[in-house]
């Protein structure tokens, strides 16, 4: 069962989501938060496994709860999925950063929302194609900008680990991974989640980040 809670600032929407998850039969409603601070204290208390996470909300916002969470060891194990009416900003990057596991537009229809809950849940990224076009613009017009601590230990990789990680971000799935590399899909996900470890990272979306700021893939570059 795929605990669930719901923060968002307006009632109706929050309802709406509920009715759309607790259709589901493995999918479960644990809480509902309606600020930033409160979603923080329930991902907690109700021992939720994904947040469906609004960005705009008042007092603490949704990219302050999203990092609060991250940076919490007890709630390592919580993912957040951030949907938001604006795909195309820098909140794209301020979520992937922060810690988000996902990134949707509210216009999502229900199977795609169901599907990015058991994504997340699953330890895997969920970017909208609105969100990565949005993410892959903002590392291009700032290429300038300074590596994360993480792209440092690139030469921690294995030749395997770095070839996984450049296909990670160009956004093929761990099947995918599989197929173009001849392994098994389940040693294309242990390739990733060892790169995660020795990178610091929480889960896909911030390999990508790393992989493009460090240099190793650059956007345009055609998949190796």
């Amino acid at each position: 069962m795929i605990r669930i809670l719901l923060a968002d600032d307006q009632p109706l929407i929050r309802a709406g989501y509920r009715m759309i998850l607790d259709s589901e039969p493995d999918l479960e409603i644990v809480g509902e938060a309606m600020d930033g601070r409160e979603a923080v204290e329930l991902a907690r208390t109700a021992r939720a496994d994904v947040v469906l996470m609004d960005i705009r909300m008042p007092g603490v916002d949704g990219i302050e709860a999203t990092r609060r969470i991250a940076a919490d060891d007890d709630l390592a194990g919580v993912r957040v999925l951030v949907l938001t009416t604006f795909e195309q900003d820098d909140n794209v990057m301020l979520a992937v950063r922060a810690g988000a596991s996902g990134f949707l537009g509210k216009g999502v229809g229900p199977d795609e929302l169901i599907n990015a809950v058991r994504v997340v849940a699953a330890g895997d990224a969920m970017l909208s194609p609105r969100a990565t076009r949005g993410l892959l613009a903002h590392l291009t017009s700032q290429p300038e900008a300074s590596p994360p601590a993480a792209a440092a230990r690139l030469d921690d990789l294995t030749h395997r680990e770095r070839e996984v990680l450049v296909l990670v971000a160009h956004g093929l799935s761990n099947e995918h991974i599989a197929e173009r590399l001849f392994l098994s899909p389940l040693t294309a996900k242990t390739h990733v989640n060892r790169a995660m470890a020795k990178l610091g990272v929480r889960d896909r979306a911030q390999l990508v980040v790393v992989a493009y700021q460090s240099g190793l893939v650059r956007p345009g570059n055609p998949q190796s």
